[in-house]
Order: C-alpha cells, then sequence, then structure tokens
C-alpha cells in the first residue's frame, strides 16, 4: 500500500476512535494529542508526505531559561528514528523520518509514538529543571542518567 493511503487511514482510523486528527492538504496531516495525556498544553504532531519521504515532526517546548537546549544534543545520540533540534529562539522541536517506501501502519505508528515520547520527555525534564532552579549553563541531567527514548 502506497505511503498516502497508509497515513490516510491511519488518520482516519484515530478520528474514528475519538482522536484529534485531520487532513491539512495533499500529504499533509495533523494529530493532536489531548492535554490529558500530555500535561500543560496539548501536543500538535504535523505529518508530510514530500519528495519520497514521510516527515512528522512536534513543537515540544517554547524557549525556556529553564533548560539547557545543549543537553538535547546528547539525547540526539540515543534516539532512534527522532531527534532534537532548537531553534534560533530556543523553541525545541522534535523531528522524524521514514522514506516513503517504509512506511507501514506498524512503522508510522512507531514513528509518532516516538516523537510524541521524546517530546514529553524534553517537557518533563524542563519541569523538573524549573523546579529545581536550575540555571540554563547548569547541568540540568537528573541524577541516576537520561531517560531512554
Amino acid at each position: 500500500m502506497a505511503a498516502l493511503d497508509v497515513v490516510d487511514r491511519y488518520v482516519n482510523a484515530l478520528v474514528e476512535t475519538g482522536g484529534e486528527a485531520r487532513r491539512l492538504g495533499q500529504g499533509e496531516w495533523g494529530v493532536t494529542v489531548r492535554s490529558e495525556a500530555t500535561g500543560e498544553w496539548p501536543l500538535d504532531l504535523g505529518i508530510r508526505l514530500v519528495d519520497g519521504m514521510l516527515r512528522a515532526q512536534a513543537h515540544a517546548l517554547r524557549a525556556s531559561d529553564a533548560l539547557n537546549p545543549w543537553n538535547l544534543l546528547h539525547w540526539n545520540r540515543q534516539t532512534r528514528l527522532v531527534r532534537f533540534a532548537c531553534t534560533r529562539d530556543g523553541d525545541i522541536w522534535v523531528h522524524g523520518d521514514l522514506p516513503a517506501p517504509a512506511v507501514d501502519e506498524p512503522s508510522l505508528d512507531r514513528l509518532l509514538g516516538l516523537i510524541a515520547e521524546a517530546a514529553l520527555a524534553a517537557r518533563e525534564l524542563e519541569r523538573r529543571s524549573a523546579a529545581l532552579g536550575a540555571a540554563p549553563e547548569a547541568d540540568t541531567r537528573p541524577a541516576g542518567a537520561w531517560p531512554a527514548i
């Protein structure tokens, strides 16, 4: 089955089961994980199929002095399929890509799940860092190691 059809079926199944998902245009979709499941605010994931690649991304965090975005580079060394990025303004995004021929329902579900897990882990790290009053230049790594993503 073509990647376009796989994503369409996946998004439609989410809607049928009460999830928040929508088709934004040809080869573009949006999925929202509600705030009840994510904490403070919903997590919006964008999905786009272009040039033979399926790309998914989510805005994880607004720029914050409580979190040193350089620490996320360490997490990038441990992740599979997904990675963190930081805008010039300091906002944190999570991205992931799959080659279109490799897209099936399990791989799509895994990709979106890993993006959501990474975004929520970054939000949790930011919450813990803010609670500790960590300065941006301080080591904000929790005692014991980084969560596996």
